[in-house]
C-alpha cells in the first residue's frame, strides 16, 4: 500500500522537480500539496505549483500558506529562481483554484481522516507545520514521522552558517525540531552531492514525454546559477529531490541520529542547524542526519519515475 504523504514546499526548481518525482511514483500517495513563502512570495509559489500541475494535467488540493515567517521579514531566493520563482519551462496558467482550504487546514484535515499516520515532506521553510502544531498539537498522534530539505552539519548556503530553508525561518524550525517526532534532515551535506549532471539531463530529456520535458527545461535555467565556478558544482544540486526520494528509497542514503538544535540569536550564526556530530553534550540524538547518497541511483530512480508519465 502507498504511504499517504502530503507535500509541503515552496516552487522553485528542484520543489517543481521533487514534485514530480512523488506524484509520479506508486510508492507515496500524495493526499495534499501546500505551499508557503521561501525561494519567492507566497502568491508565486502557490501560482507555481498550481502551474505545474496544470501542465501536467494533474489536479490536486493545493492549499496556500504563511506568506511570512513566524516573526521574521521574508527573504527570498529571487537570484536562484527567477523573478517568477520558477523560470525556464513556458507554463499554462492555473487550470483550477487554489483550495478554500488555508494549508493548516488542509493539513489537518487530510491527517485527522487518514487511516495510515501521513508522513510530512517539507521542501520549504517550516512555517506552515510549526503553525499546524501551534494550532493543532494533537495532530502530531497522526504524523508517520517528517522528512525534510533543510540545515547542513558543515556549513550553510546562504550564510557561512545556515541553509536558506532554516534562515528563512528559524523559529518556525525551532518548533519542528522540538516536536519530539521522528525527523529525517535531508540537509546539505547530502544534497550537494545530489549533483544533475549535463549527461543526465539530456537522458532525462530524451525521454520524450512532457513531464521529463519540463525537468529537462527546469534544470536548465537552475543550472545557470549554480554552475558559477566559486561554487564547485559539476550540475546544479537537487536539494528538496533528496527529501522525496528518500521517502522513496531510504537504502540509497546513508545517514545517523544527532542531537541538533537550532540557532536563533547568533550574531553570525542564525539559522544554523547546530549538529552534535561527536556527541559532546550528551543531548538527545533527535534528528536523523542524512550525509551521503548513491548519486547514480538517485537519478535513476528520477529518470525511471519520469518515464512513466504520458
Amino acid at each position: 500500500m502507498a504511504k499517504p504523504v502530503i507535500i509541503d514546499c515552496d516552487p522553485g526548481h528542484d520543489d517543481a522537480i521533487a514534485l514530480l518525482l512523488a506524484l509520479g511514483s506508486n510508492e507515496i500517495d500524495v493526499k495534499g500539496i501546500t505551499t508557503v513563502a521561501g525561494n519567492q512570495t507566497g502568491d508565486k509559489t502557490i501560482n507555481n505549483a498550481l502551474r505545474v500541475l496544470s501542465y501536467l494535467d494533474i489536479e490536486k488540493e493545493v492549499a496556500q500558506g504563511a506568506t511570512k515567517p513566524l516573526v521574521r521579514e521574508l527573504i527570498t531566493a529571487a537570484a536562484v529562481h527567477g523573478e517568477s520563482g520558477l523560470e525556464g519551462p513556458k507554463l499554462p496558467d492555473p487550470a483550477f483554484l487554489k483550495s478554500e482550504k488555508s494549508a493548516i487546514e488542509s493539513m489537518n484535515e487530510i491527517i485527522t481522516n487518514s487511516k495510515e499516520k501521513v508522513t510530512l515532506i517539507p521542501t520549504g521553510p517550516l512555517t506552515n507545520i510549526a503553525n499546524l502544531f501551534l494550532s493543532y498539537p494533537e495532530i502530531k498522534d497522526h504524523i508517520e514521522e517528517i522528512v525534510l530539505m533543510g540545515g547542513a552539519c558543515f556549513g550553510g548556503n546562504w550564510t557561512p552558517a545556515a541553509e536558506f530553508n532554516i534562515l528563512v525561518d528559524p523559529e518556525a524550525a525551532d518548533i519542528v525540531f522540538r516536536s519530539g517526532l521522528p525527523i529525517t534532515m535531508c540537509g546539505l551535506d547530502v544534497t550537494h552531492k545530489a549533483q544533475v549532471f549535463k549527461d543526465d539531463t539530456e537522458r532525462i530529456r530524451s525521454i520524450g514525454n512532457k513531464a521529463s520535458k519540463l525537468v529537462a527545461e527546469l534544470l536548465d535555467y537552475f543550472s545557470i546559477f549554480h554552475m558559477n565556478p566559486n561554487f564547485g558544482f559539476d550540475g546544479p544540486p537537487l536539494h528538496d529531490v533528496c527529501a522525496v526520494a528518500y521517502v522513496l528509497d531510504p537504502s540509497i542514503f546513508i545517514a545517523k541520529k544527532h542531537n541538533v538544535e537550532i540557532d536563533m540569536t547568533g550574531e553570525l550564526t542564525v539559522g544554523a542547524t547546530v549538529v552534535d556530530y561527536y556527541d559532546n553534550t550528551g543531548r538527545e540524538k533527535n534528528v536523523n542526519v542524512v550525509f551521503d547518497l548513491d548519486r547514480e541511483k538517485f537519478i535513476d530512480m528520477l529518470y525511471n519515475t519520469l518515464k512513466y508519465f504520458n
